[in-house]
């Protein structure tokens, strides 16, 4: 399963009314650590298929979504479950850590 492009005017639909948890990577073209990251949340999304969503936040695109969760560092991933942020990382993260934190919530 690809990654949703999530934007302002998705972001209700396909993150706070999902029936499955939500892993949202607030992330930048031009930010080397995020590129770092997208090969590895493909595989998640890959692995997790069935039972998670992978969505990414262009934050140069989507500012005011960027401003309501308060990112000032990305990339910064942040799961969401029943429409609520229960989890957040900051940063360039090992698989294994973002794995954990969404096993918590799958």
């Amino acid at each position: 399963m690809a990654e949703l492009n999530i934007t302002a005017f998705n972001f209700e639909s396909e993150v706070l009314r999902s029936d499955k948890p939500v892993l949202v990577d607030f992330f930048a073209n031009w930010c080397g650590p995020c590129k770092m990251l997208a090969p590895v949340l493909h595989e998640i999304a890959g692995e997790y298929g069935g039972t998670l969503k992978v969505g990414k936040v262009n934050v140069d695109e989507q500012r005011e979504l960027a401003m309501r969760f308060q990112v000032s560092s990305i990339p910064m991933l942040v799961l969401f479950k029943n429409g609520k942020p229960i989890a957040k990382s900051v940063g360039l993260r090992p698989k294994s850590e973002i794995t954990a934190m969404v096993e918590d919530a799958v």
